[in-house]
C-alpha cells in the first residue's frame, strides 16, 4: 500500500510533443549536406542500416539521434561533428538560466549568420545549383559562371 507522500509527488514534466530545436537544426544541417553530396535519404539510411523513413525524421527533428549515430552520420557525410551545430539560430543558443551567461545582455539586431538568408541556402534549387557549379571541371569556366551570375545580381 502506497502511503500518501508517494502519492503526492509529482511526476517529471514528459518530453514536448514539439521536436527540440536543436534537434531541427541538427537534421536540416544533415539534410542540406546529404543533397549537397548527392545522397538520397534511402542511401544515407542504407550506410547507416536504417529506413529511409528513420532519416526523414531524424532530418525533420522529430528523432533525436544518439552522439554514436551523429559521429556515423559525420563519417558518412565527409564532415566533423561541429558542422552540425554550425549557424545554430540565436535563439536555440541561449543561455540557460542560471548560468552566469544569462545575465548578460546581447546587441540588440545584430545580425547572425543563422538568421541572414538562411532559408535561401536551405532550398533544393539553392543545392542543385552548389551542386552543378562544383561539377563543372575546368576552374576557369566555373569562374566565369560565377562572374555571370555575379553580373546578373548586380544589375537586378
Amino acid at each position: 500500500m502506497l502511503d500518501n507522500t508517494a502519492k503526492q509527488m509529482k511526476k517529471p514534466p514528459l518530453r514536448s510533443e514539439q521536436p527540440d530545436p536543436v534537434d531541427i537544426h541538427v537534421g536540416a544541417r544533415m539534410r542540406v549536406r546529404r543533397n549537397l553530396i548527392g545522397l538520397s535519404q534511402e542511401q544515407l539510411g542504407k550506410a547507416l542500416g536504417l529506413t529511409f523513413q528513420q532519416i526523414q525524421k531524424y532530418e525533420r527533428g522529430t528523432n533525436r539521434m544518439g552522439s554514436s549515430r551523429l559521429f556515423q552520420v559525420a563519417q558518412i557525410l565527409s564532415v566533423p561533428i561541429s558542422y552540425f551545430f554550425e549557424e545554430m539560430p540565436s535563439a536555440v543558443m541561449a543561455p540557460q538560466q542560471g548560468f552566469a551567461e544569462g545575465e548578460q545582455e546581447g546587441l540588440e539586431n545584430t545580425p547572425t549568420p543563422a538568421n541572414r538568408n538562411a532559408d535561401i541556402l536551405y532550398r533544393r534549387e539553392t543545392l542543385e545549383l552548389v551542386r552543378a557549379y562544383y561539377a563543372i571541371q575546368d576552374a576557369k569556366q566555373r569562374r566565369k559562371v560565377y562572374e555571370l551570375i555575379r553580373s546578373m545580381a548586380d544589375e537586378a
